[in-house]
């Protein structure tokens, strides 16, 4: 809570010192943000994978502006920004060097929840001086939740297993969970513990019960035939009968707006009844 009281301090110095004119966003969640709330003539540049599909959710927006050549310092100041977004994630050096040549930094610490979006916007957007623009887009975001939430009203949530051919699993407090919490799914490595980004643990996998697989489309259209080979996956009940889903990769790993896209797409892969 105090970080984030922080940045809202920061934002609203920054309204209070003028709108910024030239801002770059070193995140592709950030771009999302920046898109939906600036002027055009606001965004200076956008991140290195802002025009690539295989990672942003925006990128056929995205086509309209200039964006970095890479993620470091370098690139990001011969734009002249006068605010440059970034995240917690962001590296260290980075950021460090930044501040070293008194450009003003907005870093978005939480990215895991719905509520971590909507607080997300309203600092960008009072960064930017758009607060009405905020409060506008997370209701609209709020009636898009509410919709689906009305759809999936009674259905019981479908056990999931988020599936990587990196092998990976993804537990409590990430992205992954907020999308099943919204789309009538239950994660059931969070179920069994895990928190974050952890290690699949390949021998306890069958005692979890998934009912689905669900994989990021951001690992290639044979990412199915690829997990089929793998022992931690091959053997178990929802993989031999073939109840594997296939979610945008962008919008699954969205710390934006597109998360919503997926909450959507998930829950019309589990629930199809829903959406007759």
């Amino acid at each position: 809570m105090l970080h984030r009281a922080v940045f809202v301090l920061i934002a609203s110095a920054l309204l209070f010192a003028g709108a910024p004119a030239r801002v770059v966003s070193q995140t592709v969640g950030t771009d999302e943000l920046l898109l939906a709330l600036a002027d055009p003539s606001q965004i200076a540049a956008l991140s290195h994978l802002a025009k690539d599909p295989a990672f942003s959710p925006v990128a056929k927006e995205a086509s309209k502006y200039p964006c970095l050549r890479t993620s470091d310092a370098e690139s990001i100041l011969k734009f002249h920004p006068d605010l440059v977004l970034v995240a917690s994630y962001t590296r260290a050096e980075t950021k460090a060097l930044l501040q070293r040549t008194g450009v003003k930094l907005l870093v978005l610490e939480k990215f895991e929840s719905l509520d971590d979006l909507y607080a997300n916007a309203r600092i960008i957007g009072s960064a930017l001086g758009h607060s009405d623009r905020a409060e506008a887009a997370i209701l609209n975001w709020q009636h898009r939740v509410a919709a689906l939430q009305k759809k999936l009203k009674g259905a019981r949530p479908v056990r999931v297993l988020p599936a990587s051919t990196f092998l990976f699993t993804a537990g409590a407090e990430t992205t992954f969970q907020d999308v099943c919490e919204h789309a009538g799914a239950l994660n059931v490595a969070a179920e069994a513990g895990l928190k974050g980004h952890q290690p699949t643990p390949t021998e306890k996998l069958l005692t979890w019960n998934a009912e689905v697989l669900v994989a990021s489309g951001e690992e290639g259209s044979r990412v199915i035939e690829r997990l089929r080979e793998l022992p931690s996956y091959k053997f178990l009940p929802a993989m031999q009968a073939g109840r594997v889903v296939l979610v945008s990769g962008p919008c699954m790993a969205s710390t934006g707006q597109a998360r919503l896209d997926a909450y959507e797409e998930l829950a019309r892969a589990l629930h199809p009844e829903r959406f007759k």
